[in-house]
């Protein structure tokens, strides 16, 4: 391996490029057929660095081989097709005299493939970890539809759900009247648009008073107060809910050719809350207080709110409420029943 000859062969035969350079002028004194084969001599045969390595800083580069440091850029050799990227190391060799400086040229189209390859698996990953959690929030939306916040956060943290009784809890039952004959005699995508409107009113509604929409079927719409979060104004806040519903549908009605009309039941009792089913699931409701609600609903007059003894008494100080008389209820023996016309003034 000392033999010169030797030597300069394995340097040709290297898949590196090299060079050896004079410091003064930087003249290339020796270069091997891969520099060669990068940085040909120009077309008007200067053969110094500066006509090769167009585009390097190779004053900066002085002024680090000058303080003993390497001096390391990336170039782009552009006389193959595509673009051969390519890491460019100057460093001073000092054991020899005079100094030289010694050009290596390596390729870094591998390594360049590898980090286009890393980039884009990074940038999948992100763009499939950003759908992930796009969907994530749009199944929690959909979730957070069906069933209370509390509920779905059990459900999440440990996969099901516990049935839970409440002991006194209030519900509100609302139905349209007519709707059946509306459904037949109306165009039905202008009938369930102004559905929707109507019921997006009550949610928002419901959400002031901290109450919690449990469902809709069809035209009826429910929703409850005091579960799953516990609250001692329970039968205020539904009455309220009732009362802003009456007022907000008599102010739409006034405003729009078609009434809409309903009856309400209001109750307070024991109730039990619920996720059903396996596959198709969602969060219902059921105990004598929701039944004895949809009673009061089914007696009510058109645009009147009906409630009976149970919650008139955890009322009566606050609202304003007309003796209906007794009924005899359908599983539910005789009650007194009361309509529900308005809050007291300074409530």
């Amino acid at each position: 391996m000392d033999d010169p000859e030797t030597l300069k062969q394995l340097v040709q035969s290297m898949s590196v490029g090299v060079a050896v350079i004079e410091p003064d002028d930087w003249s290339i004194l020796f270069e091997n057929a891969k520099f060669f084969q990068w940085f040909p001599p120009s077309e008007e045969g200067l053969d110094s660095l500066q006509a090769r390595l167009k585009g390097i800083d190779l004053e900066r580069a002085a002024q680090r081989l000058d303080n003993g440091r390497p001096f390391r850029v990336e170039h782009e050799c552009e006389t193959t097709s595509p673009a051969t990227p390519l890491s460019v190391e100057m460093r001073t060799l000092k054991d020899l005299q005079p100094a030289r400086i010694v050009v290596e040229c390596r390729d870094l189209s591998k390594q360049k493939q590898v980090e286009y390859m890393l980039e884009s698996y990074s940038n999948m990953a992100e763009k499939n970890a950003r759908e992930l959690q796009k969907e994530k929030d749009r199944v929690e939306k959909l979730l957070l539809n069906i069933m209370p916040k509390s509920v779905y956060e059990e459900m999440k943290d440990y996969g099901s759900t516990t049935p839970q009784r409440f002991e006194m809890a209030s519900v509100i039952m609302l139905d349209f009247v007519d709707f059946t004959e509306m459904a037949i005699s109306r165009d039905p995508t202008a009938l369930i648009a102004e559905l929707n409107d109507i019921f997006s009113a009550f949610d928002r509604i419901v959400e002031l008073f901290g109450c919690e929409r449990i469902k809709t079927i069809g035209d009826a719409y429910m929703a409850v107060s005091g579960m799953p979060e516990e609250t001692a104004d329970h039968a205020q806040n539904i009455a309220k809910v009732a009362l802003r519903v009456k007022r907000y549908l008599e102010k739409r009605n006034a405003a729009n050719p078609q009434d809409w009309r309903c009856r309400i039941g209001i109750n307070t009792g024991p109730i039990i809350g619920s996720i059903v089913g396996v596959q198709k699931y969602v969060y219902d409701i059921f105990g004598p207080g929701v039944n004895l609600a949809a009673r009061m609903e089914s007696i009510a007059e058109p645009m009147q709110i009906m409630l009976c003894d149970t919650t008139y008494h955890l009322l009566k100080n606050d609202f304003l409420m007309t003796d209906c008389g007794e009924v005899d209820i359908k599983g539910f023996d005789t009650h007194t029943v009361y309509s529900l016309d308005g809050e007291l003034r300074g409530r």
